[in-house]
């Protein structure tokens, strides 16, 4: 059960009876966010065998028709899940390599976890992916590949293609996760420098069969882009790469062996990746298991059955993270004024996933720079909180999950001579709330379904 590790702080910076009745509302419904998509208890739950038949999600897999079962994957959730289908499926596993984040605490017996580098690849990460391919080729015709994906994967399961360095891909990476791009596509460019993501690894596994559990932290949930796709057609091309590359002006600038790749790729001097027509796709099952969806409405339940009027606005939520974060302050203001959507106490859950341009030299992310953009708006409101948190406990390069803000928050702020303007301009969410003492704080979660933000008005 994942916890909030500083909520008694976080109430007592509500400094008003109704501030904090707020806040204890917020932090407990992202809690029930974060808890409705542990891997762990959504896959005991799923993840059924009798007798000698995998059950999940209306599949079912006769294991006695397989000689081989192999696990493989990535992802911030896949160590959790991997701890599952392992004590389920035993001494059934032959072989199998999962990689997840440095610092991963869970354990294993006969898959092996190898731990890598998250958000920007390494070699490590690199040669855990070389062993995952090396298990997919030697599969066969009558083996089933169970592969583990969840947010994360496409960092923790880098292998460049051929003539791109380790160093490279992660100077481009770095570029798109700084510039505002979508993580279509940072994905779209992350699969064309590939030699696993875009469909190749069903590609190498062909013909064994594949069965994908997917925990998503892609909004929309389209199946090529978590993880960047490694078990699916992959519609985007070379040239869609290029694009997005001169979209935010980083084409001139990409690492030579990069713009080499995806030129010679546009030319078609080197194959494209696997598209829906290709054989390789026949015999891959691909089920996600939980998605922001099943977080966000966690949350509404959490807040209706606390009494609220609540709304869940919408589980595919994107833009620039302080655009949302005002959006969402007006229509606590609205709730406040009007009773429109709802009448308070009232509730709204948002999920999704933010973006934040990166202009200045400050640290925070996504959730946070939406909080502090929010709080701009709050100010002089009594009863009214906004809170986002990344269900993965780690908002952008930092040990916070995210952070709220109410309508004290500019006053406090104020009191220690922060100006929360310059904050703003600088991408300094982080500091803003540190010295606040905003910042929510879980630690690791062990799952990643994208963002939950909230809105209370009591």
């Amino acid at each position: 059960m994942i916890t909030i590790a500083n909520k008694e702080k976080l109430l007592k910076n509500g400094e008003t009876s109704l501030n904090r009745e707020a806040r204890a509302l917020a932090l407990s419904c992202l809690e029930s966010a974060v808890n409705a998509v542990d891997p762990k208890c959504i896959l005991e739950s799923r993840f059924l065998l009798k007798n000698s038949t995998i059950d999940i999600n209306g599949h079912s897999f006769d294991l006695q028709k397989f000689k081989r079962i192999y696990v493989v994957g990535g992802g911030k959730a896949s160590g959790s899940m991997t701890e599952v289908v392992e004590r389920i499926l035993g001494r059934r596993i032959t072989d199998g390599l999962v990689i997840v984040p440095y610092g991963s605490k869970n354990k294993t017996d006969v898959i092996k976890l190898h731990e890598a580098s998250h958000p920007i690849p390494d070699e490590a990460g690199v040669k855990g992916t070389r062993r995952i391919l090396e298990i997919a080729r030697q599969a066969k015709q009558d083996d089933l590949i169970i592969c583990l994906i969840s947010g994360g994967g496409s960092s923790l399961m880098p292998l460049p293609r051929s003539g791109i360095s380790i160093a490279d891909k992660r100077e481009i990476t770095q570029a798109l996760l700084k510039c505002g791009a979508t993580i279509g596509e940072i994905n779209t460019v992350r699969k064309h420098i590939s030699g696993i993501k875009g469909g190749w690894l069903a590609k190498n596994a062909y013909p064994a069969t594949i069965l994908n559990l997917i925990l998503s932290d892609v909004v929309g949930d389209r199946l090529e882009f978590i993880a960047s796709g490694p078990t699916v057609p992959d519609p985007t091309t070379f040239s869609e790469a290029i694009t997005a590359l001169k979209k935010y002006g980083l084409w001139d600038t990409t690492p030579k062996s990069v713009g080499k790749v995806l030129s010679d790729g546009e030319k078609h001097l080197i194959p494209e990746t696997p598209k829906v027509n290709d054989d390789a796709f026949k015999k891959v099952y691909n089920v996600i298991i939980g998605n922001n969806r099943t977080a966000s409405l966690a949350a509404y339940r959490h807040l209706t059955s606390a009494g609220l009027n609540t709304v869940l606005l919408t589980s595919t939520l994107e833009g620039e993270a302080r655009c949302v974060g005002a959006m969402l302050a007006s229509i606590a203001h609205e709730i406040s004024s009007s009773g429109n959507p709802v009448r308070k106490p009232a509730g709204i859950v948002a999920g999704g996933e933010t973006t934040v341009t990166v202009i200045g030299n400050g640290l925070g992310g996504r959730n946070q720079e939406l909080a502090l953009a929010a709080s701009l708006k709050l100010d002089g409101m009594d009863g009214v909180v906004v809170a986002s948190a990344s269900t993965d406990g780690v908002d952008g390069p930092t040990e916070a999950a995210g952070a709220m803000a109410d309508g004290r928050t500019l006053v406090r702020a104020r009191k220690m001579g922060l100006i929360p303007e310059e904050y703003l301009s600088k991408n300094d969410s982080y500091n803003f709330f540190l010295q606040l003492g905003d910042l929510i704080l879980t630690g690791p979660t062990g799952t990643n379904v994208n963002d939950v933000s909230t809105i209370v008005v009591r």
